[in-house]
């Protein structure tokens, strides 16, 4: 069982950048597509980037250009850099991992991000 901690989110304005952590338990990117999530309240859970086990990366329109998914094999930890931060990037932050050509998903808990004046 994959144990995933997000961590890095809190209040920055709009503009500003932030940068999210998640830890692994274990060296799991060779065998796992990571994601991000997000899910802000009244509102459907979103996916906002995703890399493949070879380094493939995808993002919606909403964030291209803005958010960066990366990950650091050495620490076990999954990291999404956010910049020109706007309002509606405001939502609970959750990193996940599905091994490679599995269907289950482990989840983290999540870690707030607020984007606000």
């Amino acid at each position: 069982q994959v144990q995933l901690v997000e961590s890095g989110g809190g209040l920055v304005q709009p503009g500003g950048s932030l940068r999210l952590s998640c830890a692994a338990s274990g060296s799991i990117f060779s065998m796992y597509v990571m994601y991000w999530y997000r899910q802000a309240p009244g509102k459907q859970r979103e996916l906002v980037a995703s890399i493949t086990s070879s380094g493939s990366t995808n993002y919606p329109d909403s964030v291209k250009g803005r958010f960066t998914i990366s990950r650091d094999a050495a620490k076990n930890t999954l990291y999404l850099q956010m910049n020109s931060l706007k309002p509606e990037d405001t939502a609970v932050y959750l990193c996940a991992g599905r091994r490679n050509y599995g269907d289950d998903r482990y989840w983290g808990q999540g870690t707030q991000v607020t984007v606000s004046s």
